[in-house]
């Protein structure tokens, strides 16, 4: 009898995001089952999921981990290793490939996938940054479809659900403000890896609580969102909604507006993006509206978060510009993570190199990777 559980390919299954699909699968035994696991280098994590949900494969992106990781699993499952390794596992043939690889190395795993046809559930907002049109227009030949899992995409697109493009007037994508919104301007050049990493709403990452410090995260979502809708930049607009509740909103050319409110937990839109068309009943905490009184709207301060109009200017620029500023900045907020530049030095270091570039208009996909590479190298030689 065939399985009628959902296949699911998971690469990322170590990081914050894969943990969440994780526990998402624990709880729904009887509608999903894991068929392939994939971890860049953390063995032990990596080897007990494969313990727990008995996957059909693993592959570890690290090489040099191979040994390891197949002395710990022999006859359990099949191992592979390797970045080549990763994009042939997107390919095999599921019901959805569930990128949470975090960085610019989701890029080729989600092209291989997207060329394969497969059905996406998209966490990794990097790839389609750097290389958006080429993502849509391979998406939109391949006939895959992508199911964004940033919370504030996946509201956008329940929003979207059953209007047309003529319709939309403007979307509006909503950001807690991150850990440093109520700083003063004149303390942010003293702030510290511990004070940039308590975001007061969101469990998530390192690299993508500093970039909801710096408001990157938003601008990086303006761009993800311009390729995921088929949205021009000017009717995208960023509003600071510190409660985090409302998780995008889209206002239509009547002047009517539909927004998506839940509790900020990541396994809401991992849950849709994995069941979606279907709504299934969870028991994650819901939104009380009597405890929470009033919801309130801010305008960016671009000035106190320069990254902002940054990304705008990048997203108008195109070509591989996203790539450039992709690249430049996960660089930069290494670096501010390891000690070795301050805060405020990351977005000026993004600008720099962005502004350096000599953009390719209509780049391939070797031009982004080359770009990518180029900004990595261009800010640690500022450093």
């Amino acid at each position: 009898m065939k399985n009628s559980k959902k296949q699911i390919i998971l690469l990322g299954s170590t990081g914050s995001v894969g943990r969440n699909v994780l526990d998402v699968v624990r709880k729904y035994p009887e509608q999903f089952h894991i068929k392939a696991i994939a971890s860049f280098n953390n063995v032990e994590l990596l080897v007990e999921q494969a313990e727990e949900f008995s996957p059909e494969m693993v592959t570890i992106g690290n090489v040099a981990l191979y040994s390891e990781i197949k002395s710990r699993l022999k006859g359990k499952v099949k191992i592979y290793a390797g970045m080549k390794a990763l994009e042939e596992m997107a390919t095999e043939p599921c019901d959805t490939v569930f990128m949470a690889i975090g960085g610019v190395v989701a890029l080729k795993p989600l092209v291989a996938a997207i060329g394969a046809g497969r059905r996406i559930a998209l966490a990794s907002k990097e790839p389609i940054v750097s290389a958006g049109e080429i993502i849509r227009n391979l998406a939109d030949k391949k006939r895959s479809v992508i199911l964004p899992v940033d919370s504030e995409h996946s509201a956008i697109m329940e929003c979207l659900l059953g209007k047309t493009k003529e319709s939309l007037e403007t979307i509006y994508i909503t950001g807690s403000g991150g850990a440093l919104w109520k700083v003063c301007d004149k303390s942010m050049g003293s702030v510290t890896v511990n004070d940039v990493l308590r975001h007061p709403k969101w469990k998530m990452g390192r690299k993508i609580t500093v970039d909801s410090a710096t408001l990157m995260n938003k601008g990086l979502e303006v761009i993800e969102a311009r390729w995921l809708f088929d949205v021009k930049s000017e009717k995208i607009k960023i509003v600071i909604h510190p409660e985090a509740i409302i998780h995008s909103l889209v206002e239509f050319v009547d002047g009517t507006m539909r927004a998506v409110l839940f509790y900020p937990d990541m396994r809401f839109p991992i849950l849709k993006a994995l069941s979606f068309p279907e709504v299934l009943p969870n028991d994650f905490q819901k939104v009380d509206l009597f405890s929470i009184g009033n919801f309130s709207f801010f305008a960016p301060d671009v000035k106190k978060f320069p990254a902002v109009n940054l990304a705008y200017y990048v997203l108008d620029k195109g070509g591989t510009t996203p790539a450039v500023l992709n690249a430049a900045n996960e660089t930069s907020v290494n670096l501010f993570l390891t000690g070795k530049i301050k805060f405020l030095d990351i977005i000026d270091t993004v600008a720099k190199v962005v502004h350096k570039h000599k953009s390719i208009k209509k780049p391939s996909l070797d031009d982004i990777i080359n770009a990518e590479e180029w900004a990595k190298g261009e800010v640690l030689k500022l450093w």
